[in-house]
């Protein structure tokens, strides 16, 4: 199998994605790159062969949930004119994310981080930082006495999100995110326009 042709990038893409499998396991361990190359069936040489170390491998998910997460806000954003609607749209985009994919939600909220290299979580907290200002942009296309609540606001909204990701995570991905998502939105937005 080791053998193989592969297209360039074919066998990078499996070691991601069988990364991100394993990262879905409700009581996933620590995941070793020997654990993980007898999941794809190679030798952990074949791993370092496409990743020069296992944060790497982890920068490769991080880099793929920025381009998805990023890419989607973008297109919210130019297709939605109305600020709290982008708001809505956003805030339902990444809770839906993390419910199609647990792994992923894992790396979110930086629990399949802990022992691995520090810049990993540092990436995850600018992501987090990225996805707040979004929604401060957005809340701040109001008046001038809606811009003044934007930060607390896009804060509050960052909050629920990433707790929401914590429950999903820690209820071994069967408390959905989405959850009653929203009639809290319809609240939180409605009591900011006031």
């Amino acid at each position: 199998m080791e053998g193989e042709a592969r297209k360039p990038g074919e066998r990078r893409l499996q070691i991601l994605q069988t990364l991100a499998a394993m990262l879905q396991e409700p009581q996933a361990e620590k995941i070793t790159t020997a654990a993980l190359a007898a999941r794809i069936g190679v030798s952990e040489a074949a791993l370092y062969r496409h990743f020069s170390s296992k944060a790497q491998m982890y920068e490769g998910l991080i880099e793929f949930i920025e381009q998805t997460l990023f890419g989607l806000i973008a297109r919210i954003t130019a297709d939605t004119p109305s600020p709290s609607a982008q708001v809505e749209a956003i805030v339902a985009m990444l809770l839906n994310f993390a419910a199609k994919n647990p792994g992923m939600t894992r790396v979110l909220i930086g629990d399949a981080l802990v022992h691995e290299n520090e810049r990993l979580q540092k990436r995850i907290n600018q992501l987090h930082d990225r996805i707040e200002a979004q929604l401060r942009q957005c809340l701040r296309l109001g008046d001038d006495k809606q811009a003044a609540l934007s930060g607390p606001l896009a804060n509050l909204l960052q909050c629920v999100v990433v707790g929401r990701w914590h429950q999903f995570a820690k209820s071994g991905f069967t408390r959905a995110p989405g959850g009653d998502i929203d009639l809290l939105l319809a609240r939180l937005l409605d009591v900011h326009a006031a």
